[in-house]
């Protein structure tokens, strides 16, 4: 687990599971929480592949906290699971 992304909006960590086997493929993906919202969304597999290519496009041009939040909006609109806290 490692957090890619903080803001007053959001949080983003990017978890990494390896295979139990070095032949295995690992899985892994993005946890998006909404903080404003109050939920949240794993995006995994395509989607995830999808997240990752559009930071790197954004992270390219120095963006703003800002424009990362916009972008990261567009997942979190996907968001369905209330964030509880135990």
């Amino acid at each position: 687990m490692q957090l890619v992304y903080q803001s007053d909006s959001f949080v983003v960590v990017q978890f990494d599971v390896p295979g139990a086997t070095p032949e295995a493929l690992g899985r892994g993906g993005y946890e998006i929480v909404d903080r404003f919202a109050r939920k949240e969304i794993f995006l995994e597999g395509s989607l995830a592949e999808s997240f990752k290519a559009g930071v790197e496009q954004l992270a390219e041009r120095q963006p703003s906290v800002e424009e990362f939040d916009a972008y990261i909006a567009r997942f979190s609109a996907l968001a369905q699971q209330p964030v509880l806290m135990h």
